[in-house]
């Protein structure tokens, strides 16, 4: 720290650290979501530019294309690089307590920032879904 900086007790806690394509005109969204209990989120989608997130509360399946789910449970961050890539779940991971997450989304110049995927695209681009946990 120079003499020039003011002297703070601030603390940084770096939770995610991406290098994204960002496109030129590009905009930036932040919103916080709320899922009830047991509710399986946003259908099948894809955002136009990279997306990322914090959970507040509660936990949250969370599941993109070519990946296994995970759960992300309150005090991790998440992303997801947008484009092509299928969002299968977001979903609230408990049945009993709603589930609360802030997201930062990029959205690509000219384009929706989420558009769903139709049944026949999700037919055609099966073989690159991980395998799902029995149940699932």
């Amino acid at each position: 720290m120079t003499e020039t900086q003011p002297k703070t007790n601030s603390v940084i806690n770096l939770l995610l650290s991406q290098t994204p394509s960002i496109a030129d005109d590009s905009h930036v969204m932040t919103a916080t979501i709320e899922l009830p209990p047991g509710d399986s989120g946003t259908p099948p989608h894809r955002h136009s530019g990279p997306v990322f997130g914090y959970m507040l509360e509660g936990e949250m399946i969370f599941e993109l294309e070519g990946e296994p789910e995970r759960v992300i449970r309150a005090g991790e961050a998440f992303w997801e690089p947008g484009g092509d890539v299928i969002h299968y779940q977001a979903a609230n991971n408990l049945a009993d307590s709603w589930s609360r997450f802030v997201v930062v989304m990029i959205c690509a110049p000219g384009q929706e920032m989420l558009t769903f995927v139709s049944p026949e695209e999700l037919a055609e681009r099966q073989d690159r879904r991980a395998p799902r946990p029995a149940g699932r």
